[in-house]
This record gives structure tokens, sequence and C-alpha cells, in this order.
């Protein structure tokens, strides 16, 4: 076996098979880390159990390094303490460190100076608040491979295209939802704006979707955002209807439609005895909890054989709903 070449290549091997790696999963290492070969057993070693010390379970390791066997092969003291305190320093939780390295171990592999100071950097000129910028990196990890100029860049003109152009929007948004900056402007963030745009979308509904909902910005038109928009139409909506459902809760297109907007339809429809023009008008019907919103509230109405709009039923919160109908004492 080529792996097994040299003494190193020997050591190291025992080690992995210490660790319960297979022979297929060895070789695949291997294959993707050609510094493996002249690895020491003694550093391979020490850096598991320094993966260890700083809360990454065990069990998970072998995920770990299999994803990143580079990670055994750096310095200890060179590499890998100077960036996970780094991280530490991000993070408010000690386990929030392990849980990124889990999620991508590669994070370890770059270096502080020339990748994560830059990034961090990049994203305070944003307006990113500082106590968000830790959130950010340890919540998308991915986000330390990006190019600044090539990835991140072309995310940031992207969101400014949509009119978000005072001091600190785009900043706000990045840190709502870090995952925005892996997909891709030209074939996902685009079409989605312009396919929300279609449907009869305003720049300043737009503005609000990202603001907002920026995870809507990321979704598929064709397997996601386009069936969501039909199935609103086979309930007999309008376009219009569904221009004022979107604007007003734009999750309703990326919501499954078997698990959350036909159950909320069907329970509006046929157990409220509603009309569904009364969520065109209320389009935050959708963000509310079937079980334990909407069939409760309706149940206590019910049995008080009281009537009143969604809006009443539903915007406010619990304690305010009971005073607001009389219904404290029954309920208590």
């Amino acid at each position: 076996m080529e792996a097994a070449s040299s003494q190193n290549g020997s050591s190291i091997m025992w080690f992995f098979r210490d660790k319960g790696f297979d022979d297929k999963s060895i070789n695949e290492m291997f294959k993707k880390c050609k510094r493996l070969q002249g690895a020491q057993k003694e550093r391979a070693s020490e850096n598991w159990s320094y993966l260890k010390s700083i809360g990454i379970q065990e069990r998970k390791l072998p995920s770990v390094v299999s994803r990143c066997p580079k990670i055994l092969t750096f310095g200890l003291n060179e590499k890998l303490v100077p960036m996970v305190e780094c991280l530490a320093t991000l993070g408010t939780k000690r386990h929030e460190v392990a849980s990124a390295i889990v999620r991508f171990p590669h994070i370890i592999s770059h270096s502080v100076e020339e990748k994560l100071c830059p990034l961090l950097a990049f994203f305070q000129a944003l307006g990113v608040p500082e106590k968000q910028l830790g959130k950010m990196i340890l919540l998308n990890p991915r986000l330390i491979s990006y190019s600044i100029d090539s990835k991140l860049t072309e995310i940031v003109d992207f969101l400014a295209t949509l009119g978000l152009a005072r001091e600190g929007m785009i900043g706000k948004v990045l840190a709502r939802y870090p995952f925005i900056m892996g997909y891709s402007v030209d074939k996902r963030l685009r079409p989605t704006s312009e396919f929300l745009k279609s449907v009869g979308l305003s720049e300043t509904d737009l503005q609000t979707v990202a603001m907002n909902f920026p995870e809507v910005l990321c979704r598929d038109v064709n397997k996601i955002l386009k069936p969501n928009f039909a199935y609103l139409q086979q309930c007999g909506f309008g376009d219009r209807q569904i221009a004022a459902l979107v604007a007003g809760y734009p999750p309703i297109l990326i919501k499954s439609i078997k698990n959350s907007l036909e159950p909320r339809i069907r329970f509006l429809v046929e157990v409220m005895g509603r009309q569904i023009d009364e969520v065109a008008n209320y389009p935050d019907y959708f963000r509310h909890g079937l079980k334990k919103r909407l069939e409760l509230r309706h149940k206590l109405l019910k049995e008080k054989d009281i009537s009143c709009s969604l809006s009443e039923m539903l915007d406010c919160n619990q304690k305010k709903f009971l005073i607001k109908f009389g219904l404290f004492k029954g309920f208590a």
C-alpha cells in the first residue's frame, strides 16, 4: 500500500486504525492530503487531544478529520491554538467554537491574519454590529473560505441594487442571515428577486424582504417559489391578493405546502368557516402556530360564540387575548 511506504506513513496509518478509521477512509484522506505521508503520529495524537479538549466530542472527531485531514498535520501552537483562541473571543459560549469547527473543519486551516481579520474588518465596514460579528462567523464558519473581492463584494453590490443604501442596512441583512453569502447572485439571488417583482412586489417590498426575511431570496424559484405561488392560485387567491400576501408575509412563498400552508388554509375554511379573502387582508395569519395559537383561540371564541376578525383574534399575546374577550376566568 502506497500510504504505508514510509515509516511515518505506517505510523500514521496505525494512528488512524486505532481511532476506528477503516482502510477505505484512510486512503481517501491520504488522497485528499498529501502532507499525511510525512505526518508524525505524535503530532496527530496531540492535535486530536487538543480538539477534544476544546469541546469536540470524540464521536464527531472522525468526521472532522475525514473532511479536513490536514488538521492533524498543523503545528499545535503555530496554527490550531491561535485560530481557536481568536474564534473563542468571538463567541459567547464555550461550545460555539467547537460547533463551528464540526460544521466546517477547514476554518482551522485558514490564517488569522490573512483571512479572519480582513473578514471581520469587511463586515464592520458594512455596519455589522460588533456583537453580531462573532455570531455570523460561528454560525456560518464557511464565510472564512469566501473571497472578499470576488464573492462577498458581489453579494454586497447586489443588495445595494435592491435599494439598501442607508448606512448599516446591508450589514443588518448579512447579520440576520449570514448564509446568504454562500449563494450565487446570478444563479439564485437575482432570479429570485426578479420573480418577486414579477408577482407584484414593489422596490420597497423587496427591501422589506431583504431586511426581514433574507432567506426568501435564497430559495430556488422553480423548485419552491413557483410551486407555492401556483398552490395559492389553486386555493382561489387572485394575483393581486397573492402580491399582498407575499408583501405582508414573504415566507409564504417558501413554507412547506403540505406541512404549513395546506393545513392552515383547510383550518381557515373548513373549521373556522371563513373566506380566504380574510387572509389576503391579514397575511400574518400564516405566521401563527396551528395548534398553539389558531386552534386554541378559535376553540375559546367558539365556546363563547364570539365573532371577530383574524387580526382581532391573533394580533396580541395570550393574556391580552383573554382579557379582550373576557375569557380569563374560564381559561384559568
